[in-house]
């Protein structure tokens, strides 16, 4: 298994909160109340599972690597990609004050904006940084960072049982 593909998956949790999140968002236009217990749960899931564990990945270990190769890929897509990584906790922030606040209409705007915009990222990466990082990282490096990445995972071990959990918990409200 290559480092991308472990990410790739990971991208597939993210993707099934951010349908919940979607989801929700259409209960709160078609004018039921904000489930507070529901969006705190999705921040944590964000904040820890996208942000801190998947993210620590990409960003610590994945693009360090492919910017040690970048001259022999076409483009160095990676400045964009940590770009959206902020403009993603901003749209986070957005929701956690709309939350304190209790104002639905920016709880939406922050919300619906966080899922637009990883969508279109993690379809980015998949399609596009991944592909490039596997052809330019040698498959010694890509060794090392499996190793580094199982260190990621052993040092969170709980954490991502607790957020492999909600993922689960989102996938069933349907």
């Amino acid at each position: 298994m290559q480092p991308t593909e472990i990410l790739s998956d990971e991208h597939q949790n993210i993707l099934t909160v951010i349908d919940a999140i979607e989801r929700e968002c259409k209960k709160l236009i078609s004018g039921e109340e904000i489930d507070e217990q529901f969006f705190k749960k999705a921040i944590d899931f964000i904040r820890h599972y996208a942000d801190k564990f998947h993210h620590a990945k990409e960003e610590d270990i994945l693009f360090k690597e492919f910017c040690n190769n970048a001259e022999k890929a076409h483009c160095n897509p990676v400045d964009q990609m940590l770009l959206e990584h902020d403009i993603g906790r901003k749209f986070v922030k957005g929701m956690k004050e709309a939350i304190r606040n209790k104002d639905k209409s920016q709880l939406i705007e922050n919300a619906e904006g966080y899922a637009s915009l990883l969508q279109d990222h993690i379809t980015k990466e998949d399609r596009i940084l991944y592909p490039m990082c596997d052809e330019v990282i040698s498959s010694k490096s890509q060794e090392k960072m499996l190793k580094q990445f199982k260190e990621v995972e052993t040092n969170n071990i709980e954490a991502k049982k607790k957020y492999l959990a909600i993922t689960k918990e989102f996938e069933e409200r349907k």
